[in-house]
């Protein structure tokens, strides 16, 4: 085997003792479910933003309430977005009150809204963040798993070195190169998760409190009417 081969990728990979070849493999088991979340996050915050501007711009037009709340209704086998079902869950809590009789406080009624929405509200937003900690969990492990491996292949080169009476460097650096490939994998797996872990928070939390704001807005709107 010449030494192009070698210390080719595949080659080191291939020729990598059995715990660094492990190891490799689950950091790309890692990578793969990293990447996999990264696209499906994409896809969910996309449309997260995309149906909260669909409904601000139908609610902000000056539309009558009640005609957004049965459009709402119609569309629950649908996904017609989160500030829609918190708007729901808002809006039916408040006309749920105002028929109940003897409930003439208004602000029972905005108190019941509120609670309603605040429950859509934080399950609206541990489905936007659900699986968001395993980029996190990725982005904190993997360049660790991956130092593992290269020392555990670099101990494994040195120990091959005492049944060889004179060590070169020719006959160490191939031990050491695939043990350094577990770092590069590591690296590989470890900051894209980190990097879109940090950005998809960002997004998250923009989306969250546009949701924020408009809880407060609806219920100055409710208080009104009540």
């Amino acid at each position: 085997m010449t030494v192009n081969q070698d210390m080719s990728i595949l080659s080191l990979v291939l020729n990598a003792s059995l715990v660094v070849q492990l190891i490799m493999l689950i950091l790309l088991l890692i990578s793969m479910a990293s990447w996999t979340t990264i696209f499906r996050k994409w896809y969910s915050i996309k449309d997260a933003q995309e149906q909260t501007d669909s409904f601000e711009r139908d609610f902000w037009a000056g539309g009558d309430l009640n005609t957004l709340y049965q459009r709402a209704i119609n569309n629950r086998g649908e996904d017609g977005g989160a500030l829609e079902r918190i708007f729901e869950a808002g809006m039916r809590e408040f006309l749920r009150g105002k028929q109940q009789k003897g409930l003439t406080d208004p602000t029972l009624l905005i108190d019941g809204a509120r609670r309603a929405m605040r429950a859509a509200y934080q399950r609206e937003t541990d489905a936007l963040e659900s699986n968001l900690a395993l980029l996190a969990s990725a982005g904190s492990v993997s360049q660790y798993i991956g130092l593992f491996g290269t020392v555990w292949g670099i101990m494994h080169a040195f120990r091959g070195l005492a049944s060889v009476q004179q060590a070169t460097l020719a006959s160490v650096a191939p031990g050491i190169a695939e043990a350094l490939v577990a770092t590069a994998i590591g690296l590989f797996a470890a900051i894209p998760a980190v990097v879109a872990y940090n950005r998809y928070a960002h997004d998250i939390d923009r989306v969250c409190i546009r949701w924020e704001s408009f809880v407060e807005e609806f219920l100055n709107i409710l208080q009104r009417q009540g």
